[in-house]
């Protein structure tokens, strides 16, 4: 039997419920929660894929999942790529495949080491001409950690003031600032294996579990025209990006979709989140990817040439 293991931290409807379906399916593969002692460096992993849902906050496992890809397993999603993203990175990412997103400006440390030499960063990168930034954004605007998920400390702020309080309370944590895009309708795409795609409509002004349950209640429907366009648009940027799952989130703006949230290498799952329907596509989805890998293993080349080639 092949193997496919789950690496989890908080959630149990997404994981049992694959489990369960992997089973069902009789496909000559078993899923399971992922078990393992402290691993060697020079004993490969018992599985042949591992679903990672977990590493960016159990950071002990992301050393794990990159020599389990030096082995030949399948790791969902690649490892090596989850680490170097950021959100300016993926903002020129997405830009650079054809897909609009607002315009984004990375912000140099508020503060550092005392080692550090202050005049040398200068001689660098220069401090914010604010003026000039707020005539290019202008207000609202949002400030981001450059790294990071689910809304942590993110800030909409809406004057000078607003904006000086959200750097100065940065620290040594690096901001992007993003312009605010003013929607009529949202949307999230749920992406499974780099060629499925469910757009929903998704509604961040509503509770957790609501957002897409209730979203059709708050927002015009997208028509099919926007539909195929955010979808395609979803699957440029997560086949860029090389996951095999993950949320994209559009904010439609005089029916241009801009690209907001899309770095989710470990999107929320949870049936209490997406609600009946979209779980159901989500578990079927991600079963046929699991067993499809697990039985048609192709050993990914992780070359950082090959990584880096798109930068040359």
């Amino acid at each position: 039997m092949k193997r496919v293991g789950l690496l989890v931290g908080r959630e149990r409807s997404f994981p049992d419920a694959l489990i369960a379906e992997v089973e069902r399916r009789s496909a000559g593969v078993v899923a399971e929660y992922a078990s393992f002692d402290a691993p060697r460096a020079d004993v490969a992993p018992p599985y042949d894929v591992l679903v990672d849902r977990i590493s960016h906050e159990i950071v002990c496992y992301q050393p794990y999942l990159k020599l389990a890809a030096l082995y030949g397993t399948r790791i969902v999603n690649n490892p090596f790529w989850r680490i170097a993203d950021d959100k300016f990175f993926n903002a020129g990412l997405a830009a650079r495949v054809g897909v609009a997103v607002p315009k984004t400006v990375l912000l140099p440390q508020k503060s550092y080491g005392d080692d550090v030499n202050a005049a040398s960063l200068e001689k660098n990168m220069r401090y914010v001409d604010w003026s000039k930034l707020i005539e290019l954004l202008g207000f609202p605007m949002y400030t981001k950690p450059h790294w990071g998920g689910g809304f942590r400390d993110v800030t909409r702020v809406e004057n000078y003031d607003e904006l000086m309080r959200a750097y100065d309370k940065s620290g040594k944590t690096t901001l992007i600032v993003q312009e605010a895009i003013a929607w009529q309708r949202y949307v999230r795409c749920l992406v499974v294996g780099q060629r499925d795609v469910r757009v929903a409509l998704w509604d961040p002004r509503l509770g957790h579990t609501e957002r897409y349950t209730r979203a059709r209640d708050t927002m015009p429907a997208l028509g099919a025209a926007m539909t195929e366009r955010v979808s395609e648009g979803a699957l440029k940027i997560t086949q860029a990006l090389g996951y095999d799952m993950n949320t994209v989130e559009f904010a439609i703006h005089e029916e241009v979709p801009y690209a907001i949230d899309y770095m989710n290498s470990a999107p929320d799952f949870d049936i209490t989140s997406l609600g009946d329907d979209h779980f159901a596509w989500v578990v079927q989805k991600m079963a046929e990817l699991v067993i499809d890998l697990a039985n048609h293993p192709q050993r990914p080349r992780y070359r950082w040439d090959d990584l880096l080639r798109g930068a040359r």
